[in-house]
């Protein structure tokens, strides 16, 4: 029997990266990218297996023992999260289970890739346990390492998108444009190497009390057009975007088409019983008639399915909403971020607050549920903005919202600016979780990063405990939901930066002195 070529590795993070949050509050997500590799993997030729430790639960010494026994060509770890901002928080368990296969078997050639990697390509290659690194999206790279070391004399220099040692210097080779052909080249997950049975939603996915288990997300985009300062999603992609010769200033939106995410759809429903799906887009209420497609699609099968997805205040245009609805999708994140308007336009969120309370009503009264997402600790906050953020946010009474605290993500415009500006960064990538003991957010221009920590966690609780919001739910999914809501406010989370064992200085980011191509923080 031939040698394997390809082990996929999805390492276990959650306890370092949501605290006791992860033991049953959070999903437990498949690894889309890892399953979108194996299918590319495949298709030419090669064959793959894909270890999920997050899904099985195991650590990193039982990840290494299993690669060592099944001795594939390469061994690549697989750097990506829930969503593209949460490729760094698993960046040191990804580099534990760099460090614990090479402890195995030192002798085992081992890539890492995935946004983070992608963002700082050559530090990573310095910093962890493993002899190569992807500089881009990796699907080329993965195909041509496995190339250059089956053979007798292996020749590294020829890999699209490697970064590699090579006399004690690191090289950086040429990347090769990004697939677009997705139905042909990616046809979707390689849903039979994933352990199925192990995934479940997150617990607003299932308010209403439906299991939150089968569970599944997929992709039916890839990349943004939008440039959101806070955003690292096309980290993974400038550089095949380069290799095309698309401009640095212009994102690319790949898309699969709507009959090849129905294929997907298809095998989860008939094959594994999956009701539950996250369409993992960055942006997937944009192109009216992908989205219809898809919307269409699904109802003609009859599906009875429980969807959510993301989408924008100003991208959602007329007819999509019943058609949303109809299909399945019961729940719409929208990235409302700020209440006031000059912290909105810093971001280039030109839309009003009318507008936000317009299109949220809209949404809801189409039957779908809406996740409310702000960003406290965004450049222009102060005491007041971050208030008026929370005031919003009570008014709107969304059925779920998520708070987080403005990050400079490897990847980001804000991650550009903290560097040149020195401004205190995470020690351990742990520290970019929105939910881990060493969160370390930015600081505004007037708020430092403690009060930032502090005010965001303090809203999580002051919205999840008001009475306007309990009453909401309580008519709309019951009491056994306020219930849950109320445990779920029970937990805590530890923050070393509020109780003094994360000690940074008060810094606030400076208002001048950065290029201004820098300081012009979004384009979204």
């Amino acid at each position: 029997m031939s040698r394997l070529d390809l082990v996929l590795i999805n390492p276990a993070s959650r306890p370092q990266v949501y605290q006791s949050l992860g033991s049953k509050l959070t999903a437990v997500e498949n690894p889309v990218w890892a399953g979108l590799m194996a299918s590319f993997c495949r298709a030419k030729g090669l064959s793959v297996e894909i270890i999920d430790a997050e899904g099985e639960e195991i650590g990193h010494a039982a990840v290494a023992e299993r690669v060592s026994q099944l001795d594939p060509v390469l061994a690549a770890v697989v750097v990506y999260g829930h969503q593209p901002s949460a490729s760094t928080q698993i960046m040191t368990a990804s580099g534990a289970v760099c460090s614990a296969i090479k402890e195995v078997a030192p002798d085992q050639p081992v890539l890492l890739l995935g946004g983070h990697v992608a963002a700082l390509p050559e530090r990573t290659l310095r910093e962890e346990e493993a002899d190569f690194v992807a500089g881009g999206e990796g699907l080329h790279t993965l195909v041509g390492l496995v190339e250059a070391l089956k053979s007798p004399v292996p020749e590294f220099g020829n890999v699209p998108g490697l970064w590699h040692w090579d006399r004690g210097q690191v090289r950086q080779n040429p990347g090769k444009p990004l697939v677009t052909d997705l139905d042909g080249e990616m046809p979707g997950v390689a849903w039979d190497l994933l352990p199925m049975a192990n995934y479940r939603a997150h617990n607003w996915h299932c308010l209403d009390g439906s299991s939150r288990q089968p569970y599944a997300a997929l992709y039916t985009t890839l990349g943004c057009p939008y440039h959101c300062s806070f955003c690292c999603i096309q980290a993974p992609f400038k550089n095949g975007e380069a290799a095309a010769g698309v401009k640095s200033s212009v994102n690319t939106y790949r898309a699969w088409s709507p009959d090849a995410v129905l294929a997907q759809v298809d095998t989860l429903v008939t094959k594994y019983g999956v009701r539950n799906i996250k369409i993992a887009d960055e942006m997937f209420v944009l192109k009216p008639k992908h989205v219809l497609g898809i919307c269409d699609r699904i109802i003609e099968r009859g599906y009875d399915l429980n969807i959510w997805a993301y989408t924008r205040i100003d991208t959602i245009k007329d007819g999509m909403l019943p058609k949303l609805k109809a299909a399945g999708f019961n729940w719409l994140a929208v990235g409302i971020e700020a209440g006031d308007g000059r912290v909105r336009a810093d971001v280039d969120k030109g839309f009003g607050q009318d507008e936000v309370f317009r299109v949220v009503r809209q949404i809801r009264d189409a039957g779908v549920s809406v996740i409310g997402n702000y960003i406290f600790g965004l450049p222009e906050d102060d005491a007041a903005t971050m208030r008026a953020t929370l005031d919003m946010a009570l008014d709107l009474n969304c059925e779920f919202a998520n708070f987080y605290s403005a990050m400079a993500y490897p990847g980001s415009p804000l991650y550009t600016l903290a560097v040149r500006q020195g401004l205190p960064l995470p020690k351990e990538w742990t520290g970019y979780s929105q939910h881990s003991r060493d969160c370390l957010p930015l600081p505004t221009r007037y708020v430092p990063a403690r009060d930032v920590l502090r005010f965001r966690d303090t809203a999580f609780h002051t919205y999840y405990t008001d009475p306007g919001y309990l009453d909401t739910v309580g008519r709309r999914f019951g009491p056994a939901t306020v219930e849950h809501l109320r445990q779920m406010t029970a937990v805590r989370l530890e923050r070393d930066l509020l109780t003094g064992k994360l000690e940074v200085p008060p810094t606030l980011l400076p208002a001048a002195e950065a290029p201004a191509e820098v300081l012009t923080l979004s384009r979204r």
